[in-house]
């Protein structure tokens, strides 16, 4: 067994690591939680399929096209400016109340809100206030994604037995990120099922509503989820946090928050940069057709979905630091052999974008590693605190950076990739990325000197 499957170093001896494998109630425990993460996922990210729609719908007819777009995708940031607050929110009672409590609270306040905007008057109907309810809408959707993802990793992280941590983290991880494939293809299906004038006239509700009920389908669903064996025991122990969990974090925990909030660095640029900016860029810069690009970057989504799941299989057969290597200096090579050979044929570009979409699967090892970098009465916290605040500061600006840079030079996504590839095979040398499992309620604190074997 390796080093992330056995128990921190100062932790009960009286009770050994389990060996056990995966069982019904732990497929049951990753099934439901890698459904609801795509559903929610799917929710927040729907919206920059329909920007173009909703700009004409929700602002005014007489507004020039450039500062209705600009406040339509103002209104999709908002929704990554409310993750901290919502993750660290969330993650409060999280810590306080158990995780199953705040896992099903999340995914409520992202379904309500989808289904709210597909049931939205336009501002043909009620003026300003249409833009205003917009945004209210993905405020609440920010802040439960902020507590979805982090709350995700932990709920899963600490179910299933350590032999299969890995695995159980890197499947939930491809439901998350299948989320934004769902939404591609969703969004695909509408446009080309209806005429441009039924899409702004009422196709475009069509998605949300789905995204909404079926959301809410899931917060039923995780009626029949557990509550985590870890929390258990801190409820048993009387040892849930007693004052408030992020003084704690930043008082004890500094070196973990830093260090899983470079990673988080290291995953925005591949899922910003990779998924998300790039079929623009293909279009932009290489004109390449929309439709291909889309199509490519469909592939792409897909076989990062794979390789998270891989990535996850892997931690627990050669252990996650070796992973980490292989992973993120896969990326760096995939990076700019991908950008090197724009436009190429659609041959190549589907060869390329797949296989550097298979290595941004190395995403899954930051929740790998993150989970196991705080100790149980502060984890939810902590690594929400950390992912969440990153993500907020890195992910927002990275398409600020990127539309600066290549002014200058059409090959900064790859050497943005790549940089922060190489910043992620730096991270796997942390003596953090071998912590052990993190069943184990005492397990020492993050930052102390004390590892695993």
């Amino acid at each position: 067994m390796t080093s992330e499957a056995t128990y921190a170093a100062g932790a009960n001896a009286a009770t050994p690591a389990p060996a056990r494998t995966l069982d019904a109630r732990d497929y049951k425990t990753l099934a439901l939680s890698a459904l609801g993460g795509t559903l929610e996922f799917y929710d927040f990210v729907i919206y920059v399929f329909f920007a173009t729609v909703l700009g004409a719908l929700f602002f005014p007819a007489d507004m020039p096209d450039w500062l209705r777009q600009l406040q339509t995708f103002g209104i999709f940031a908002a929704g990554y400016l409310a993750r901290p607050v919502g993750g660290i929110v969330i993650a409060h009672f999280g810590d306080l109340l158990g995780r199953k409590r705040m896992f099903t609270l999340s995914i409520f306040l992202m379904a309500a809100p989808t289904l709210v905007i597909g049931l939205l008057p336009t501002y043909a109907s009620i003026g300003v206030a249409a833009p205003l309810l917009l945004l209210a809408m993905r405020v609440l959707q920010g802040a439960a994604i902020g507590g979805e993802m982090p709350g995700a990793w932990v709920f899963v992280g600490e179910h299933v037995p350590a032999k299969r941590y890995g695995f159980g983290i890197g499947t939930l991880t491809s439901g998350i990120t299948g989320g934004i494939l769902l939404g591609s293809l969703v969004a695909v299906a509408v446009n080309r099922h209806y005429s441009p004038e039924q899409v702004n006239d009422f196709a475009w509700r069509i998605p949300f509503i789905l995204g909404g009920v079926f959301g809410l389908f899931s917060v039923y669903l995780r009626r029949f989820l557990h509550e985590t064996p870890v929390f258990k025991e801190l409820a048993g122990r009387k040892t849930v946090a007693r004052e408030l969990p992020l003084r704690t974090v930043l008082r004890e925990h500094r070196l973990a928050s830093v260090y899983v909030g470079l990673q988080t660095w290291v995953l925005s640029a591949a899922i910003v940069v990779v998924v998300l900016y790039t079929p623009t860029y293909l279009q932009k810069v290489h004109h390449i057709p929309a439709a291909l690009a889309l199509e490519a970057n469909a592939l792409a989504t897909l076989t990062l979905t794979v390789g998270c799941v891989i990535v996850g299989w892997a931690s627990d057969r050669i252990g996650t630091r070796a992973v980490m290597l292989v992973g993120w200096g896969g990326l760096f090579v995939t990076a700019y052999l991908f950008y090197t050979g724009l436009p190429g044929t659609p041959a190549t570009l589907f060869w390329h974008y797949g296989l550097v979409g298979l290595f941004v699967g190395t995403i899954a090892t930051v929740p790998i590693a993150g989970v196991r970098a705080f100790p149980a009465p502060v984890r939810f916290t902590g690594l929400s605190f950390a992912y969440n605040m990153s993500y907020a500061v890195f992910g927002g600006l990275t398409p600020v950076i990127l539309t600066l840079w290549l002014q200058r030079d059409p090959m900064a996504p790859a050497h943005y990739v790549a940089a922060l590839a190489a910043l992620g095979f730096l991270l796997a040398l942390w003596p953090l990325a071998m912590r052990g499992h993190p069943m184990r309620v005492g397990t020492p604190a993050a930052g102390s000197a004390t590892m695993s074997r």
